[in-house]
């Protein structure tokens, strides 16, 4: 098979495609055909610093979409010719940029039929993310104000759609151009973060930071009791001043089942930005590192 490996820790120079063995399912394992991969900010943070991984070589990547080609020995969920996506291993190396992945067989769910495998990519890291931080640390309830930055985001447009389900009275930052975008997916009130400030925002009852460096003025915009979620490692020693936690993602198989159901009910939409053959890797880290993307970037072997 082909994959994406790295020799050293640096720029997106350093990942480069290589053959090898596929994997083999262990115990409770399924081995799964990838039709998609997600690109997320936690790939670019590994293939720069280690994060969890230490030194290379490693494999980056951890969401992921495609097709059951064999189960491992007690794996009772799927079946080989199954369509699933899941998020291997976080944070664990999960090796997702390649041809083939094993995990367990309950960091899947079952691919709703009405997403692409483009689509069905980035639901499951990004999507798990806005969940476990809304839902399960935040528990929004309806009538909760949230604030949501980079609300078109990988995560932001997830979680916009998910705490508009909750109820709650959604406030999304983004660019300008973006604006009808983050209020078709449900926001309430959308601020240009170009042009705009939380100075006025008052009352927040949770503020989920999905933009690292922040925090001081999510805090501000809090009521009393009101909570930030922070999701990136580089806000830990900010989120300790304030009323906040630090909130890692963990692979769920729950979790994932309700995003899919949401996802073939038509209550959540995953975006795709642009799809990158996975063989150019290292241009779609350049993209996502920019900044500047509106939903999702997918690899495809």
């Amino acid at each position: 098979m082909r994959k994406i490996t790295q020799e050293f820790l640096g720029g997106p120079e350093a990942l480069r495609l290589v053959s090898s063995d596929a994997p083999v399912p262990g115990p409770t394992e399924i081995l799964v055909e990838t039709r998609a991969i997600g690109v997320n900010p936690a790939d670019w943070k590994t293939r720069a610093t280690g994060g969890f991984l230490g030194a290379p070589p490693f494999t980056v990547g951890w969401e992921l979409s495609g097709v059951v080609a064999a189960t491992g020995l007690g794996v009772t969920r799927f079946a080989v010719g199954d369509e699933v996506l899941g998020i291997p291993w976080f944070p664990r190396e999960g090796a997702a940029y390649a041809e083939y992945v094993t995990g367990p067989a309950r960091h899947f769910t079952s691919k709703p039929p009405t997403l692409s495998f483009e689509e069905a990519a980035g639901l499951s890291l990004a999507g798990l993310t806005a969940l476990q931080a809304l839902v399960e640390t935040a528990a929004v309830l309806p009538g909760h104000r949230v604030l949501i930055p980079a609300a078109a985001g990988g995560v932001g447009h997830l979680a916009v759609q998910l705490a508009k389900l909750r109820g709650a009275h959604v406030i999304g930052t983004a660019s300008a151009a973006k604006h009808d975008l983050v209020r078709s997916l449900g926001a309430d009130e959308v601020l240009d973060h170009h042009t705009e400030n939380y100075s006025a925002l008052k009352d927040i009852d949770v503020a989920i930071a999905t933009v690292a460096g922040q925090i001081p003025e999510l805090a501000a915009c809090l009521r009393p009791e009101g909570l930030i979620v922070a999701l990136n490692l580089e806000d830990l020693q900010a989120v300790t001043d304030v009323e906040g936690v630090l909130m890692m993602v963990e692979p769920d198989r729950a979790g994932l089942d309700v995003l899919s159901a949401h996802a073939l009910e038509g209550e959540l939409r995953v975006l795709v930005d642009r799809v990158f053959p996975l063989a150019e890797a290292s241009a779609a880290h350049e993209l996502g590192e920019a900044g500047h993307t509106t939903g999702k970037l997918i690899l495809v072997p």
